[in-house]
């Protein structure tokens, strides 16, 4: 008899149990349904700036953005509606954007954080076309908030075409290539501020300081000619004076030619 009055509770306990779980599991469904139906109380936007503090993209440009793809304000939408991963492609898609990390909290509010790319180069081609691009290549607009302070390439180049970083001959390449050297060197960035290509695809390099135009021909031996270039910069202009030279020619292998 007592085993049969064990037995008996232990199946009562476990029936207990199992009730609250069902009960708990109810309760928690049942918040999870209250909170996903509560409206978005607030959009927070954060924009990471550039380096110098400057921003390509606003908050305001973000929000018409989400706008222009939603139909409609985030702050109209319940939780449950609010699309994260919809979002953040969103916004990714956008040529300012690097990055960006969406994510609502315990309040309900929708925090949308955002890295801009980062320009490294202006294009300005013979056809009129005016764009940045960025580290990767990635082609950017001109933004109406801030004019970014990079080497700007100007003349007879080539297309964007979005796969030019695989091309090892494709003129725009090498162009991103030698302006990427230049703006690594702590000692020639400065100096430089435009790239020009001519009909021919040679390039001249045109100085910061002083009315020099500073020939290197065809894209080849580049960081050889730019070696040249620091050289005659430190030994020889120090002691000649900015003004004396017009014509910097460095086409030719290991020479430096002045007129």
């Amino acid at each position: 008899m007592m085993t049969k009055n064990v037995a008996l509770n232990s199946t009562i306990k476990r029936l207990l149990w199992v009730a609250m779980l069902f009960v708990s599991a109810a309760f928690v469904i049942s918040a999870v349904a209250k909170k996903g139906a509560s409206p978005v109380q607030e959009v927070n936007i954060e924009v990471a700036p550039l380096q110098d503090g400057n921003l390509l993209i606003t908050g305001d440009d973000i929000r018409l953005t989400i706008e222009r793809s939603f139909g409609f304000p985030l702050e109209n939408l319940s939780i449950a509606r609010v699309d994260v991963d919809r979002l953040e492609r969103v916004l990714e898609a956008e040529p300012f954007i690097l990055d960006a990390d969406v994510f609502v909290d315990a309040r309900n509010k929708v925090n949308i954080k955002v890295e801009q790319r980062l320009p490294v180069l202006r294009i300005i081609d013979h056809n009129g076309l005016n764009y940045y691009l960025d580290g990767s290549g990635s082609r950017m607009p001109l933004s109406p908030h801030f004019s970014a302070r990079v080497i700007v390439a100007t003349g007879n180049i080539p297309p964007h075409v979005p796969d030019f970083r695989e091309k090892k001959d494709y003129l725009l390449n090498q162009i991103f290539d030698l302006a990427e050297t230049i703006r690594k060197d702590a000692f020639l960035f400065p100096f430089i501020q435009q790239i020009y290509v001519n009909n021919r695809s040679e390039i001249t390099l045109v100085p910061t300081v002083g009315n020099q135009k500073i020939s290197l021909g065809w894209c080849r031996n580049v960081e050889e000619k730019l070696e040249n270039l620091k050289i005659f910069y430190q030994e020889g202009l120090p002691y000649e004076g900015w003004q004396k030279y017009r014509h910097i020619d460095l086409k030719y292998d290991g020479q430096v030619v002045c007129k």
